[in-house]
């Protein structure tokens, strides 16, 4: 069987923007294949080729038909009520019907009845024209300009093919130039978009192109001709993979073990922006590597694009290496230039980082009145005496009194280089140049880090803070904005989080769980109130919910069962570094050939709890005990659960759920033998007593019955 030629379709453009270029790119190939196979155009077989430049977007799609086949269409018309009279003959209504599709009275011979709900309705059967490639393609094309994501609308006039030249206007990303449209050598010549008639030229790059146009042959030459005439690498993954494979090299011939930093983000948007990489080593003077080296990394990545050089320790050297888009024969002019731009930078860093040393973090501290927070909650002043006092609280319930004096001097701290000319130019420096400025003014190390640290974990992954002061403060920091952002209703909705609560409850969950602190949350929670004085409503019930929202999605991400993190966040455990050995727990017990009778129990025996007519005690009296399973139980009960309870207590939950365990026989037989509601109202209370106890005894851990599939 042979294949349909092959299509390419290219978008020529102005500078796209870098950050976006990849998910342009991405969809405009995407939405292209999939309306061409949605008109019967392309198969299943079809292949797809992205490419994505910083002045086009195209794409190159294998086995184009250059007509989609013909479908049987089955249509239905009208209930035969309607259609046809008594004697069988056609009403004016389905002859009009029928005139509609293209047809007439001959028609209707051949209309086919079938059932309709409980009427039964005539269908017209006939043959639909498939598509042509340029009928379909016209429709793609559209499709995919209206759907691309762009982050920014431009709004510009055409010069031609509009009704007004010059003021006719059109919106997209950036101005296009050109559109080709090639199905194998073929030009679709009809295609339009954006004011522009398909062809077979584009442009290569701007200065090393050795033709301009550039003529694409057919679909299939594409890349090669802009690679060789164009000087074009229209791939982004291969030009990816090329500034990548560059990058190593060139450390390699700097020699001494060093590399290039690791930055998928930059990696991505140098990409964007160049069209044949060339990559170069530049330098600059050793001086500047008396400044942090993070400071200097920034600038250099956020700045100029640039790639610092670390050595084998993953300290910074005075090495750089640049991705140019040209490659002249001789580049010491281009890098030369590139040094000049970046000394600048460093020297602007070098002085930020001299004048604030002049300076101490607590002569700072003051300047925070200043700075306003959020107007319902004031200043970053007033804020930083909210986390000193819930510090001082969280240190007292640890029983880390002992460090209060460090606790309380990094949460007055935490937030002054807020107001230091660094972090004024370097918003991401907040709290490492805190720690920086600290260790200058010889303030304790843990002081120090713990004004870096405290802003950890600052994303999903990110280490934890390193020391206990750093911990305290952090926590303290976090539930701060948690519960002042609760407190005055300014919650997180599907789509908006500005204050980022998501991280900071994820970021609280973590560090009561991965650092085991002995804290109850709820206790945290409240106790953290006193500190806003009557700015705010008390929301702990939501804010809790809220956490252990996030600590259900967490859990379950982690690999954990919808049913088994249910089951074990239902009793809502205080302490939620308890939360991963009672998950463990359930899953062992779940294992277990008696783990689901003794759930399916459970939850009838809740269920029988819930319809008593009044709450019900876990008291029992033997006297009362009448049938020999409720005596069996009941003396199962006497044996198992004080042992269950006395390794509850040690917290080792796997083994109590396996203790409770054994209880199945006993619990089956008096299921099977036993009436609770017995007619006498003591033997009654009696035996609900009893299931209380069992109740009582088998729910410590997790609430069982959420075991049981609903």
């Amino acid at each position: 069987m042979t294949s349909s030629p092959n299509l390419l379709v290219e978008l020529f453009v102005e500078e796209l923007p870098p950050k976006a270029l990849k998910k342009l790119g991405e969809a405009f190939a995407q939405v292209l294949l999939a309306q061409l196979r949605a008109q019967g155009l392309a198969g299943d077989a079809s292949q797809l080729t992205a490419y994505a430049s910083p002045r086009r977007l195209a794409a190159h799609i294998t086995d184009v038909l250059p007509r989609a086949a013909d479908k049987q269409v089955s249509q239905k018309l009208m209930p035969v009520t309607v259609g046809l009279t008594a004697d069988g003959q056609a009403t004016p209504a389905l002859l009009k019907k029928l005139a509609a599709l293209g047809a007439d009275a001959a028609a209707v011979p051949q209309l086919k009845r079938a059932p309709d709900g409980k009427a039964e309705a005539l269908f017209y059967d006939s043959t639909v024209a498939g598509a042509t490639l340029a009928e379909g393609l016209q429709k793609a094309l559209t499709e995919a300009i209206a759907k691309l994501p762009i982050p920014k609308v431009m709004t510009y006039q055409l010069e031609s093919n509009c009704d007004l030249p010059g003021w006719s206007s059109v919106q997209f990303v950036r101005p296009a130039h050109g559109l080709v449209a090639l199905h194998g050598s073929q030009v679709l010549e009809s295609i339009e978009a954006l004011g522009l008639k398909a062809g077979n030229t584009t442009h290569g790059h701007r200065f090393e192109a050795l033709a301009d146009p550039v003529l694409i042959a057919n679909a299939d030459s594409y890349a090669q001709t802009l690679a060789e005439q164009g000087a074009v690498i229209a791939s982004f993954d291969e030009r990816k993979a090329t500034i990548a494979r560059q990058l190593k090299e060139a450390a390699e011939r700097v020699g001494g073990g060093v590399r290039a930093i690791e930055d998928e983000a930059l990696l991505d948007e140098v990409t964007a922006l160049v069209e044949r990489p060339n990559v170069l080593v530049c330098q600059f003077e050793k001086e500047f590597l008396d400044v942090p080296q993070e400071c200097l990394i920034l600038t250099m990545k956020a700045n100029q694009k640039y790639f610092p050089l670390l050595d084998a320790a993953g300290k910074l050297t005075h090495q750089f290496l640049v991705v140019s888009n040209i490659s002249p024969a001789d580049a010491s002019a281009v890098i030369g230039g590139n040094e000049r731009v970046v000394r600048p930078r460093l020297a602007d860093a070098k002085f930020f980082f001299d004048q604030d040393r002049k300076k101490t973090l607590e002569s700072r501290a003051p300047l925070l009145a200043k700075v306003v927070y959020h107007n319902k909650l004031g200043t970053q002043g007033e804020r930083v005496q909210r986390v000193r006092a819930i510090a001082k609280s969280i240190a007292q319930q640890l029983g880390a009194t002992a460090l209060g004096k460090q606790v309380d001097q990094a949460a007055l701290l935490a937030k002054t280089d807020l107001v230091t000319d660094m972090v004024g130019e370097f918003p991401e420096l907040q709290g490492t140049m805190g720690r920086y400025y600290a260790l200058n003014d010889k303030l304790d190390v843990a002081v120090a880090d713990a004004i870096e640290d405290h802003y950890k974990p600052r994303f999903a992954g990110d280490e934890l803070p390193r020391g206990e002061v750093g911990v305290i403060v952090a926590l303290a920091d976090k539930l701060e904005t948690l519960v002042g952002m609760f407190g005055i209703g300014n919650l997180p909705t599907g789509d908006r989080d500005p204050f980022a609560l998501r991280r900071h409850a994820l970021g609280v969950i973590r560090m009561l769980v991965e650092k085991d602190l002995p804290l109850d949350l709820d206790t945290l929670l409240v106790s953290t109130l006193p500190a806003f004085g009557d700015k705010i409503e008390d929301a702990t019930p939501a804010l809790s919910d809220f956490i252990y929202d996030r600590l259900a999605g967490s859990l379950r991400e982690q690999g954990f069962s919808a049913q088994e993190v249910d089951a074990v966040l239902a009793h809502r455990p205080q302490r939620l570094a308890d939360v991963q050995k009672r998950l463990e727990a359930v899953r062992a017990f779940a294992a277990l050939p008696e783990a689901p009778a003794l759930a399916a129990a459970n939850k009838r025996v809740g269920n029988i709890l819930k319809k008593a007519d009044a709450p019900v005690s876990p008291n029992v009296s033997e006297a009362v005990l009448q049938e020999q399973a409720e005596k069996d139980l009941y003396a199962a009960l006497q044996t198992v659960a004080p042992k269950a309870h006395a390794q509850f207590a040690a917290g080792d939950y796997t083994a109590s759920l396996q203790t409770l365990a054994a209880l199945r026989t006993p619990v089956d037989a008096f299921f099977e033998h036993v009436m609770v509601n017995a007619e006498d109202p003591a033997l009654k209370a009696n035996r609900l007593g009893l299931l209380a106890t069992l109740h009582d005894a088998m729910n410590r851990v997790a609430d069982l019955s959420r075991l049981v599939a609903a």
